[in-house]
């Protein structure tokens, strides 16, 4: 459904300057890479969701931003009649519509969704730095496709897109883990993946327009700009557009054999490049904003589609709430430690009470839930927050032991 609005509405699918279509594309070679291309913006938005967002309004939010803040950019700069493509902007494989369109809407849709409870953010940490670092070689591996693929043909500029795209992922991640080396002295996994995401990011609206050595310069920029950022795609989504402007080269764009004789950037004496860069990046992030809040704020307030989840439900995660499945049940863990007992033929009777209604068997939720502090520190989980350098919680928590054990004497 993304495609047809993305053409249609304003002319034919023929494609733009030096993203490697030419007019004999009817359109069926390229709807189904341009509806990935959409799904794959939707996932990205869907980020701002995390741990606090209810599902069935997400959806509904999805279907209407695909159709009203999407398509738009998209077909301002891929198709002939948009106003992008009629300025010269240089985008190669979606700096535009994919990374800034996918960070201006996520930032609108957590402005309306609020911020993560403060609670819940207190010895906040990554899940799974095994299923993190496979997931972001998945995405390496997927970007060659989405970057080198862009260029519609088995080329020399789908290599060069694809070289580009592993030398800015390359030095965007060692440019991350060394930031992240000054501050704790040691070698970080997922700062090696946030580096390296930062750098596929760049490189999308860039791997086909620039040199290699360029695309070096751009990874050691977008990982130390996103760093400091702790934003990944709308910033490096920037970085890469406004490289266009100093770095694109004609004879990199020419590579596929179809786009030549456009124009590059600085590189090439085009110095205006710049300047449309930038009204493009404005554009794109200002329209993208707008709506998007536009449309989470109306979802909000039709009832029934309310965006948040309740408080109880953040508490005990949305894979309960939403799904009602789990892929790690730590509440069923917690409920035979706090609760229950192990299931025997004849259990033993449990110390533990209970309150009635209470369906998860956690007391600390509960007084959570009604703004109370839980009575132990230790089960709430407060004494693994640390203390004094300690980032295990292990001092923090035999304090806690050695004060409980000097009050019972």
């Amino acid at each position: 459904m993304s495609y047809a609005p993305n053409y249609a509405w304003t002319g034919a699918p023929t494609e733009y300057n030096g993203t490697g279509y030419d007019g004999g594309d009817s359109g069926t070679k390229s709807n189904q890479a341009k509806m990935q291309f959409c799904a794959v913006t939707a996932a990205i938005v869907m980020g701002a969701v995390a741990e606090r967002g209810r599902l069935i309004p997400a959806l509904v939010f999805i279907f209407c931003w695909a159709t009203l803040v999407y398509c738009p950019v998209a077909c301002w700069v891929w198709n002939v009649n948009g106003w992008a493509f009629n300025y010269g902007v240089l985008d190669y494989a979606g700096g535009g519509p994919v990374e800034i369109v996918s960070g201006a809407s996520a930032l609108a849709y957590s402005m309306v969704l609020g911020r993560r409870q403060e609670k819940m953010m207190l010895n906040f940490r990554p899940h799974n730095v095994s299923l993190i670092t496979l997931g972001t070689i998945l995405l390496w591996f997927g970007w060659l496709g989405f970057n080198g693929g862009s260029a519609f043909g088995a080329n020399l500029r789908a290599v060069m897109a694809c070289w580009n795209s592993c030398l800015t992922a390359m030095f965007g991640a060692i440019t991350w883990c060394l930031l992240d080396y000054r501050l704790a002295r040691k070698w970080s996994m997922v700062g090696w993946c946030s580096g390296t995401i930062s750098g596929l990011v760049a490189a999308t609206p860039a791997s086909g327009f620039i040199t290699p050595w360029a695309s070096v310069i751009l990874g050691i920029a977008a990982g130390i700009i996103c760093n400091f950022s702790t934003k990944k795609h709308g910033i490096a989504g920037i970085v890469g557009l406004v490289f266009n402007g100093l770095f694109a080269a004609d004879y990199i764009i020419g590579l596929d054999g179809v786009n030549n004789g456009i124009t590059g950037g600085w590189l090439n004496h085009n110095y205006k490049q710049l300047y449309i860069q930038i009204a493009y990046i404005v554009a794109c992030t200002a329209y993208s904003f707008v709506i998007s809040a536009g449309i989470a704020y109306a979802i909000n307030a039709i009832p029934g589609l309310k965006l948040r989840a309740s408080e109880e439900a953040e508490l005990l995660g949305m894979d309960d709430d939403q799904l009602g499945e789990f892929a790690y049940d730590y509440v069923e863990v917690r409920r035979d430690y706090l609760a229950w007992t192990p299931a025997t033929d004849a259990p033993e009777k449990s110390n533990s009470n209970v309150n009635p209604g209470d369906r998860h068997g956690i007391p600390q939720h509960s007084e959570m839930i009604n703004g109370h502090s839980p009575e132990s520190e230790l089960d709430s989980g407060n004494a693994h927050t640390g203390i004094g350098g300690d980032r295990h919680g292990v001092a923090a928590e035999s304090e806690i032991k050695e004060k409980k054990g000097v009050n019972g004497v």
